[in-house]
């Protein structure tokens, strides 16, 4: 018998903070957000925190909260842009905010140039501070949707002569940023600058959640599969054993980042839709963004068995695909453990069919009785067990056996 919800911890979740920041025009309507990533140090900005940032920014059960329907300002190192992280957005949703190159190192401006180029031509608007405006990045300058002019660093004379430039040269958007007084406002303003960003419009806020990260041996398993371009139905089967990289998979696939305008309730249609060269993606970015663990923990184990479960008990007496939305019951029923947040918050942020919503928060429709069964039969309630089983026309025997078959499907979790 497993323990009940309650007896877990969070062993899964990993928190997440992300703060953003107003991005307003003349009148002061919000026309996007500027997001850091607060989870990792000041001045620590690299790829693999870039990588970090675009995870959680996709996968953590508050984005919709952090985001909601504005333009996002995302800042990108050079190297992150050419490691393929940003193929998994959808560009109508992002600015690309793209750094000046060390002085150092003046030879990358022409070396990035084709990376920039392949963004461009994807859709993607792409940011620049006020180096762009140079004359060693010319080739940028005519990539650029928006340059913006650091108040703090710049003085105002200066500030002046790059707007006028701007102006000059292109049609990008001009964006002042760390305003702090209406003088400064209205003076930028005056000299036509479109939008702004600091504290006297809006202080960066913070959004703090958890997101889950699989076991690496699992992601890894998933992402061999991928490179042998194996079946759907093998990558489903990796799918269902682990509660964290489905929910992980279907979070992204249903989030506004990635640009989709369809429900995806399964994890055969997920796979198929991604495709296997966006999916080996995801899953290359979900290993840099996880942490070492060993074997699946417990909570995990037990989501698995129940939607294993309900799975056998459904195909008794439903189609294809209500079987499919059983197991899916079972594997989210322990998303509020996983996740250490209520389970109807956590629903909020996935695309679900409403016969697993309404199992899952009021026990009610199709596939609610057979949620309360196989509780039952981790609990050892006999009074449920004998309801349940009678409202669904199953006996003793089918259930006790197929109660084996999703236990000893679950031990050999730890044999793949």
């Amino acid at each position: 018998m497993y323990p009940t919800e309650n007896a877990f911890a969070n062993p899964g979740a990993a928190s997440v903070s992300i703060a953003r920041q107003a991005i307003v025009d003349k009148n002061q309507a919000v026309v996007g957000y500027e997001l850091f990533n607060r989870s990792v140090q000041k001045g620590e900005h690299t790829a693999s925190s870039d990588a970090q940032m675009l995870f959680n920014l996709l996968s953590m059960a508050e984005s919709e909260t952090l985001v909601g329907k504005a333009l996002l300002f995302v800042n990108c190192t050079l190297d992150s842009l050419a490691a393929g992280h940003v193929d998994l957005i959808a560009p109508e949703h992002y600015v690309l905010q793209i750094p000046a190159v060390p002085l150092s190192q003046i030879d990358q401006i022409q070396l990035r140039l084709p990376t920039l180029r392949a963004l461009h031509a994807r859709g993607f608007r792409l940011a620049f501070d006020y180096s762009v405006l140079t004359q060693p990045y010319e080739e940028w300058l005519p990539l650029a949707a928006y340059i913006k002019f650091d108040t703090v660093v710049l003085k105002s004379a200066t500030i002046t002569s790059f707007i006028r430039l701007a102006q000059a040269k292109t049609q990008a958007h001009l964006v002042a940023e760390k305003v702090s007084t209406q003088t400064q406002y209205l003076q930028l303003k005056e000299l036509g600058v479109g939008l702004f960003q600091g504290d006297w419009f809006a202080r960066a806020t913070l959004v703090e959640g958890q997101s889950m990260r699989p076991g690496q041996a699992t992601i890894l398993q998933l992402i061999n599969l991928v490179r042998k371009q194996a079946s759907t139905a093998e990558i489903e089967e990796v799918l269902k054993r682990d509660p964290t990289l489905s929910f992980n998979l279907l979070r992204f696939i249903n989030s506004a980042g990635f640009g989709l305008r369809t429900e995806v309730s399964s994890f055969k249609h997920a796979v198929m839709l991604l495709g296997l060269q966006r999916l080996f993606k995801w899953a290359a970015l979900l290993l840099t963004t996880s942490t070492l663990s060993g074997a699946a923990p417990a909570i995990g184990t037990t989501a698995v068995v129940r939607g294993r479960l309900m799975e056998l008990l459904a195909a008794e007496a439903l189609p294809a695909d209500d079987c499919d939305h059983a197991f899916v019951v079972g594997i989210f029923s322990l998303l509020d453990s996983m996740l250490g947040m209520p389970l109807e918050t956590a629903l909020a942020n996935l695309t679900l069919p409403d016969s697993v919503t309404q199992a899952l928060l009021h026990r009610s429709g199709p596939l609610a009785h057979y949620l309360t069964l196989t509780l039952a039969c981790e609990s050892g309630d006999d009074e449920a067990f004998a309801q349940s089983a009678q409202a669904l026309q199953l006996t003793e025997k089918q259930i006790n056996w197929a109660h084996l078959q999703a236990l000893a499907w679950a031990e050999t979790l730890g044999e793949t």
